[in-house]
């Protein structure tokens, strides 16, 4: 059995705009999948606290990374130091998401390169 997913209600919004979206089975509310005859209403639409529909589980929630790391919480996920952004890893020393990573990384450049620049103005004094 599958663990219940909670969401905040941010999370629940931004999963309600990602269904109208992009869902290929939401027609104007309506679920084709669940559809038998008469129009049954979409169920992930009409939930607040939970993920309930598995198509929106496997295919629509991996296009929003961040909405997908901060809900499936999958085991290579961490917090960036700098942003605060969930993100996926892909070594054990990440500290900082993609987007922070360059700018982090000139920054360190450029201090480490004062220092150095500092040191040899002094030791030729």
């Amino acid at each position: 059995m599958s663990r219940v997913i909670l969401l905040s209600p941010k999370q629940s919004r931004q999963a309600k705009a990602l269904v109208r979206k992009l869902c290929c089975n939401y027609d104007g509310g309506h679920c084709i999948l669940l559809d038998d005859g008469d129009p049954c209403v979409c169920p992930q639409l009409i939930t607040y606290s939970h993920i309930i529909c598995k198509w929106f589980k496997v295919a629509i929630l991996p296009v929003d990374e961040e909405l997908y790391i901060q809900v499936m919480q999958p085991p290579n996920s961490k917090r960036c130091s700098v942003c605060g952004r969930y993100y996926q890893y892909k070594g054990n020393k990440s500290k900082y998401c993609p987007d922070c990573k360059p700018i982090v990384t000139r920054r360190q450049a450029a201090q480490r390169k004062q220092k150095q620049r500092l040191l040899s103005r002094n030791k030729g004094i």
